[in-house]
């Protein structure tokens, strides 16, 4: 030990200012021995995270972490609470990698706590995150139990709302049918000139060759799908497209203009166009006949009824309008050249998905929230926006809370204008108070038109009757708890947790990774839970 005095008489100049007295420092004694056995659980306090972690993996039904294809040769297996326990605490910490994982294992105490001194391989943790991805999955309801039993699952507001997150895929890797269809082309050819030989060793009896990603074969088979998947957008779209120029048609057969938004893409508005044109040209010639008949009918001395001249003059009108559309939309076929639908080879399940820093290559994960941001319910989408998923939320909801057991009744659904719709407004279900516009517009038009009182007038629309919900002192109050439920979930899944892109490809992989997500965010709010009780 050395001291301020003996650091002076050492080296300092006989000029420079004192510390003061003299002062000794506690110095690390690496080379200690410990006198009497240490125990693992003097390394963590008692309230620790991973604790918990491991008590609640001990309440969970693990039963079909056990279910595994038995008989390979090799190793024996860690036991599967063990492992789940270490994922689940990886997933809490916003740990995913399986490597930083394994080295959280060799340094950290609470990773080498929760393994008991064990380190498992990267691979062997990706193997079982993996190969147990439903039955990890399916411990989201076995949780949703304990955070009822902790009394956190109230039912009385919930919240919905969606967020995009990335997949394992770049968007620089979309690409076209007749890309794709070259590069199987290569692949088979290469595939059949390295095909094995007959005197090659075979695979041992119950072991199976596995198809790397990066080799040929799981090469092909991703290329494949995303073939697959081309082709059947490209029959969807031709069978939707075929639909409405026979609902058109029929339309047009009855003298009847169509109504609606006229669509963008080229070809449907030649379509919409040409059908405008034969609806002017059928109207246009039935009131000049109308006309004809009437002159004929006065030159023989009888009287008839036909369109008065003014009523002529505008449809004549609508039909040069309607020539000048058609000519249009003729001229933009030619010069618009056919946009071919692609998908993405890496992981061809994804879609490219608008966000508000831009447009990216991945999965529309949805939510549904209580007063205690726990998560009820979660599902993986790849519609790119949200109005197709109120419904199907809802649904969900209930079949988890009946598999979880809690039979509570919903009492209201909170979403914003994403979820809107006649058809999402007037569904069976719990009461719904859904934004029809932005939070802003909502607000400035609350402010210029004043609140409203008492329920909504008996001839009211839909959207109208949702209005004036939403206008009421207590619509106004009910919904603004929308934001501070459901969007600190997401911000605590990407921001505290690091958590913007899947790790895994594909939509069952990325599926059972957002359950995983959000198994490991009740966790940590139990947690907290469990926390803040035993210090009050």
């Amino acid at each position: 030990m050395m001291t301020d005095a003996a650091a002076a008489g050492a080296g300092f100049e006989s000029g420079a200012a004192s510390a003061g007295a003299c002062r000794g420092y506690v110095c690390p004694r690496r080379d200690q021995l410990f006198l009497l056995p240490v125990s693992m659980r003097e390394w963590l306090e008692e309230g620790h995270l991973a604790w918990f972690v491991l008590d609640v993996v001990a309440q969970l039904e693990t039963g079909a972490l056990h279910r595994r294809a038995g008989g390979s040769l090799g190793r024996r297996p860690y036991e599967p609470e063990m492992m789940c326990a270490l994922v689940l605490y990886a997933y809490c910490c916003g740990l995913r990698s399986s490597r930083r994982i394994e080295a959280g294992c060799r340094t950290d105490a609470a990773f080498r706590v929760i393994c008991g001194g064990l380190v498992p391989d990267h691979a062997t943790i990706a193997r079982f995150v993996a190969d147990q991805e439903q039955a990890l999955a399916g411990l989201f309801v076995s949780g949703l139990r304990l955070c009822a039993a902790a009394g956190l699952v109230d039912l009385s507001v919930v919240a919905l709302d969606g967020t995009k997150l990335a997949a394992n895929a770049s968007p620089a890797r979309n690409r076209d049918a007749e890309w794709i269809r070259r590069e199987v082309a290569k692949l088979m050819a290469a595939t059949a000139q390295e095909d094995r030989p007959a005197d090659a060793p075979q695979w041992l009896p119950g072991i199976e060759a596995v198809s790397e990603t990066g080799s040929p074969a799981g090469r092909l088979g991703r290329l494949r799908a995303a073939l697959a998947l081309i082709e059947a957008d490209d029959a969807a779209a031709a069978e939707a497209a075929q639909g409405k120029a026979q609902m058109a048609a029929a339309e047009a057969a009855r003298g009847r203009q169509m109504t609606g938004r006229k669509p963008t893409e080229p070809r449907a508005a030649l379509a919409r166009a040409q059908i405008d044109h034969d609806v002017a040209q059928a109207r246009v010639g039935e009131m000049e006949a109308a006309a004809a008949a009437k002159r004929q009918a006065a030159a023989r001395g009888e009287r008839r009824t036909a369109p008065p001249r003014c009523r002529i003059e505008q449809a004549r009108a609508a039909l040069e309008r309607a020539k000048a559309a058609l000519a249009a939309a003729h001229a933009a076929v030619q010069n618009t050249p056919v946009a071919a639908r692609k998908a993405n080879i890496t992981d061809p399940d994804s879609r490219i998905m608008s966000t508000r820093q831009g447009w990216l290559q991945g999965y529309n994960g949805q939510a549904i929230v209580n007063r205690h941001q726990i998560v009820l319910a979660c599902e993986l989408s790849q519609d790119t926006g949200d109005v197709e998923l109120y419904q199907p939320m809802t649904t969900k909801l209930r079949r988890t809370l009946a598999s979880a057991g809690i039979t509570a009744e919903i009492e209201l659904v909170l979403a914003d204008a994403g979820y809107w719709s006649q058809a999402n407004a007037t569904a069976p279900g719990p009461d719904r108070l859904i934004a029809t516009s932005k939070d802003h517009k909502q607000r400035r038009v609350a402010r210029q038109l004043g609140q409203t009182a008492g329920p909504p007038p008996p001839d009211a629309t839909p959207l109208e009757e949702m209005e004036h919900l939403l206008r009421t002192p207590q619509g106004t109050s009910a919904y603004a708890q929308r934001s501070w439920m459901i969007e600190p979930v997401f911000g605590d899944d990407k921001h505290n947790r690091a958590i913007t892109r899947f790790r895994r490809r594909g939509l069952p992989a990325a599926q059972a990774e957002w359950t995983l997500i959000h198994l490991a965010g009740n966790l940590r709010k139990l947690y907290q839970h469990h926390a803040r009780t035993l210090s009050a």
